[in-house]
């Protein structure tokens, strides 16, 4: 099974779940089993932590799912690309961060708490992001901090 075909299951097993997890009827009871059967199987296989609670847009990649661990609360908006080893979880004080339109976050980087990456931003390798981070901004560095602004 190729890599890009592990995540886009994976993804659609969130979003089967997430589809029938209210509903009462046979049917979506047993497609909601299904999904959280899928979600297990695809989430070992990746050997990720990807919550069925969180908000993925479909649109989302995860070219190489290997260690990505996402908080249930966090929302992710379309067209953006994680990486492997990325972390989007929260701080003790509660939050998970809000992922805009179309941002690339690089491998092993850290985004926690309540925090936004507005639209188009981009987030290095291995960054640690505690604050909110503009539209179109480029970060990076532990704290991130912006390095270049489009």
């Amino acid at each position: 099974m190729l890599i890009e075909d592990r995540d886009r299951k994976l993804l659609g097993a969130i979003a089967l779940y997430q589809r029938h997890r209210d509903r009462k009827s046979p049917l979506s009871r047993l497609k909601c089993a299904w999904g959280k059967l899928g979600h297990v199987l695809y989430s070992l296989l990746g050997a990720c932590d990807i919550s069925r609670e969180a908000r993925i847009d479909p649109g989302t990649r995860f070219p190489h799912p290997t260690g990505i661990v996402i908080h249930r609360d966090a929302v992710i908006g379309p067209d953006c690309l994680i990486m492997q080893q990325v972390t989007l979880g929260q701080l003790a004080q509660g939050g998970a961060p809000r992922i805009g339109r179309g941002v690339y976050l690089g491998a092993g980087a850290r985004i926690l708490g309540p925090v936004h990456v507005g639209d188009g931003a981009r987030v290095g390798a291995n960054a640690v992001v505690l604050a909110d981070v503009p539209a179109g901004a480029t970060v990076a560095g532990i704290p991130a901090r912006v390095v270049r602004q489009r």
